[in-house]
């Protein structure tokens, strides 16, 4: 298995808020599983990928979601011409040959389903092939790195104290205003004034958080408007189509923020 095929080649630009980087380079020194936790679009999974590449480590991703099967992260047994053959699951692939295993938004998973990692997560750092009659020790070089949510929370929908506290964790945010316009010009390709009215609007927006949003407008969908201004939109219509669109249904909310992207853009 060449699983050099799962390094990063070039640079994921991540511009750090506070001392994110040094504390996750000192959990992967000491090979401690991790948690990264944020609202949705907040570059959770970005500074997973710059890190993977700072470190030189291949990464292995995984989108959670309800239907996901503990046989899907560990393998199983496949028909093939000459029989069956066991095929290594992304998990098994990660702790077998050293990679970062990365399960993104892991509360979408069953909690029975995560019950297949406690074992990666504590002194043993090792993983049962029920199946298969394996018993696989970590390598040295595999972390195991989860991210969600808080924000989407609820009794039927979160993670066991059993699973949580296998982890460290790392609290994300939105970036601060100057930070985020800086992200906006590297990403989305805008100048500066651009960039600052793009935060504004998504300001205005996360302040409605709870008063008729569930989430506010994310520093993606704001690179997405930035992306289609640098495309030739114009920006009162690219913001309504990637950061107001997206997020609600409601037209009362739709109108106060199309009001507010009218204003800062009039």
């Amino acid at each position: 298995m060449d699983i050099s095929q799962y390094k990063i080649e070039n640079e994921p630009f991540y511009d750090a808020q506070s001392n994110e980087v040094a504390l996750y380079e000192a959990a992967y020194n000491a090979r401690l599983p991790v948690m990264v936790k944020g609202p949705t679009g907040c570059g959770k999974s970005r500074f997973i990928e710059h890190m993977a590449w700072k470190l030189g480590k291949p990464i292995i991703t995984v989108s959670c979601n309800e239907d996901i099967t503990a046989s899907d992260l560990v393998g199983r047994y496949l028909l093939d011409a000459n029989g069956t053959r066991w095929v290594d699951g992304p998990l098994t692939l990660a702790a077998r040959y050293g990679a970062i295993c990365y399960l993104d938004e892991i509360v979408e998973a069953r909690q029975d389903t995560m019950v297949v990692i406690h074992a990666l997560t504590d002194h043993r750092r090792e993983l049962s092939l029920d199946k298969k009659g394996e018993l696989i020790k970590a390598h040295p070089d595999f972390q195991l790195v989860i991210s969600y949510n808080p924000g989407y929370q609820t009794m039927l929908k979160d993670l066991k104290q059993s699973t949580k506290q296998r982890f460290c964790a790392l609290d994300f945010d939105y970036a601060e205003a100057s930070v985020e316009a800086g992200i906006l010009q590297k990403e989305g390709n805008v100048d500066r004034d651009t960039a600052n009215k793009l935060v504004k609007i998504g300001e205005t927006a996360r302040n409605l958080k709870g008063h008729g949003l569930d989430e506010g407008i994310s520093t993606r969908l704001m690179v997405y408007a930035a992306t289609l201004i640098n495309q030739g939109i114009a920006p009162v219509e690219a913001c309504k189509m990637a950061m107001v669109r997206p997020i609600t249904d409601d037209a009362d909310i739709r109108e106060t923020l199309d009001t507010a992207i009218e204003l800062i853009f009039g």
